[in-house]
C-alpha cells in the first residue's frame, strides 16, 4: 500500500467541509397505466401526496434542482439549467434503487425522497447497484440469485426508462458495487469503477473498458478479499463502503485497488442490503437488515461527515423501502449548501 496522504478526512473537510430522523418525505409520480414500468407494484412509498408534490423539505431553501433529457441526456437539453462544469442541474441529485426494482432520486439536505417510478428494464434478474454518470443516467447492475449471470442497463433518470447495454460480465463480476470517478483535470472524463463482490473473497476493484471489466487489482491490508459498494467524488477521488464489522469507509487508489487510508464506523450497522453515496461534503449510507429477522424494519439512512468526524445513525430511520443500489454523479456538490 504506498503512503496515504495527510489525514484525507481532514482534506475532505477542507474540500467540502451540510421531517424528523424519524422517518422521510417523499414524492409520488408513478408511471400511467400502459406505461413502460406500470405494472403490479409493492409499498416503498414513504408518506407524502401523490402527485408530484414534493412532501417535506428544508424551511426557506430554492429548489435549485431541476429535471433534463432521459437516456443519454446531455448539457444541451432541454428542462434544467447547466452550470459552468457543463452538469445538467438534474446531474447533482442522488438516487436511489430500491429491492422492488423502484427508482427514487434523493435530496438529503432535505431528507427528501421523490419516486420517479419502477424500472423498464426487460430481465428476470434481481435488482443490485447502481452508479450515475454526470449526464444523469443511471446504469444499473441486475444479477440472478446465484451469481452465474449478470448485466448492465442504462435507466433515464427522468422517467425510469431503460435500455440494455453490449457491456459483457463475466462470472467473477457478475454482481458489482459500482462508482464514477472522474479525472480533477478534466471532469469530463471519467470512468465508471466496479468492485466485484460476486465471490468470497471478493477480487477488488475493476473498471468498465469498452464491452467488458477490465481488473485494476485487489484491496489491500485489512480489507483485502473484501467487497465494497463505491461511490466517486466531483474532486476526482474514489470510495468503497465495507460492510465489514464494523463497517469501515476507505478511500481507494484507482490505479491499483490499494487502500489509501480506511476508517471505522462504530454504530453503523453490518447490513444485509445496502449501498452509500457522497453529497454535499458527506457520506451517506442506506442499511438494512436480514429481512427475515427484521421483518420490519426497512432502509435506515446514516450521515458521516468527515468535516468534524460525527455520525449520525439516526439521519433518518425505517424510510418505507429498502435501497439495493444508490449513484451520484460527479457533478454533485462536494461542499455543503448555503
Amino acid at each position: 500500500m504506498r503512503i496515504a496522504r495527510w489525514c484525507f478526512w481532514m482534506a475532505l473537510a477542507a474540500s467540502g467541509c451540510s421531517a424528523s430522523g424519524g422517518g422521510s418525505s417523499a414524492t409520488d409520480n408513478r408511471p400511467m397505466p400502459g406505461s413502460a414500468g406500470s405494472g403490479d407494484e409493492t409499498g416503498g412509498e414513504t408518506g407524502g401526496d401523490a402527485g408530484g408534490e414534493t412532501g417535506g423539505g428544508t424551511d426557506g431553501q430554492d429548489d435549485i434542482f431541476g429535471s433534463g433529457a432521459g437516456i443519454g441526456g446531455g448539457p444541451g437539453d432541454s428542462g434544467g439549467g447547466v452550470d459552468d462544469n457543463g452538469c445538467i442541474e438534474r446531474a447533482q441529485l442522488v438516487y436511489v434503487l430500491s429491492q422492488d426494482n423502484e427508482l427514487y432520486s434523493f435530496r438529503p439536505d432535505r431528507k427528501e425522497f421523490t419516486r420517479i417510478g419502477v424500472l423498464g428494464c426487460e430481465t428476470n434478474m434481481d435488482p443490485n447497484s447502481m452508479a450515475v454518470d454526470r449526464n444523469a443516467v443511471a446504469w444499473v447492475n441486475y444479477v440472478r440469485s446465484d451469481d452465474r449471470a449478470g448485466t448492465l442497463f442504462k435507466v433515464s433518470t427522468e422517467d425510469a426508462s431503460c435500455e440494455p447495454t453490449s457491456i459483457e460480465l463475466s462470472s467473477r463480476w457478475s454482481r458489482l458495487g459500482m462508482g464514477f470517478s472522474s479525472d480533477l483535470s478534466r471532469p469530463e472524463a471519467e470512468e465508471l469503477f466496479v468492485a466485484g463482490t460476486t465471490r468470497t473473497p471478493g477480487v477488488g476493484l475493476g473498471k468498465i473498458d469498452g464491452s467488458s471489466v477490465i481488473p485494476v487489482g485487489e484491496f489491500s491490508g485489512s480489507l483485502r478479499g473484501e467487497s465494497a459498494e463505491l461511490t466517486g467524488t466531483g474532486d476526482g477521488r474514489l470510495f468503497g463502503f465495507f460492510t465489514t464489522s464494523p463497517v469501515q469507509l476507505a478511500e481507494l487508489d484507482k490505479e491499483t485497488g490499494e487502500i489509501i487510508e480506511a476508517k471505522e464506523l462504530r454504530g453503523i450497522e453490518t447490513p444485509s442490503a445496502w449501498a452509500f453515496s457522497f453529497w454535499g461534503g458527506d457520506f451517506y449510507f442506506y442499511t438494512a437488515p436480514d429481512p427475515f429477522r427484521s421483518p420490519s424494519r426497512t432502509t435506515n439512512v446514516s450521515r458521516y461527515r468527515p468535516s468534524d468526524g460525527s455520525i449520525d445513525t439516526a439521519y433518518m430511520t425505517n424510510i418505507g423501502f429498502r435501497i439495493v443500489g444508490a449513484g451520484v454523479s460527479t457533478c454533485a456538490p462536494v461542499e455543503p449548501p448555503r
